[in-house]
């Protein structure tokens, strides 16, 4: 058992964010039941709470802000693959050529910390 930090408070700064994020990690697999699944279910609010308070997302449809995020953090379109499990299926909703499923919407939100409700917009495919 690693170092469970117990005493978390509200978010307010980044640093506290970084690190909050970083402890998630470390955690994200814990076990339903135990300290660190509690703990892990506590930092999920947190790190929610501080990201709705502090983010500003552009007005874009969904596929323009995944690509945004992807650019943030670094990500090509092989990971959101990685992610999802099938390349071509990425590249036609990037090229606006089938739109985002439920599934995508969940693990995207999740990978790229983007509230889904950004991601259930409507928008055009082309």
């Amino acid at each position: 058992m690693k170092n469970i930090k117990s005493d978390w408070f509200l978010i307010e700064t980044e640093q506290d964010y970084d690190a909050a994020l970083a402890r998630y990690e470390e955690i994200k697999y814990a076990v339903r039941g135990t300290t660190e699944h509690k703990e892990k279910l506590l930092l999920a609010h947190l790190i929610s709470d501080f990201e709705e308070r502090t983010s500003e997302l552009p007005e874009v449809d969904p596929v323009e802000l995944i690509k945004i995020r992807m650019e943030d953090f670094g990500y090509k379109p092989i990971d959101l693959a990685n992610e999802y499990g099938d390349k071509g299926t990425i590249s036609k909703v990037l090229n606006y050529k089938q739109a985002l499923s439920l599934t995508m919407i969940r693990k995207f939100s999740r990978l790229l910390h983007i509230p889904a409700d950004a991601l259930i917009a409507e928008y055009e495919l082309r």
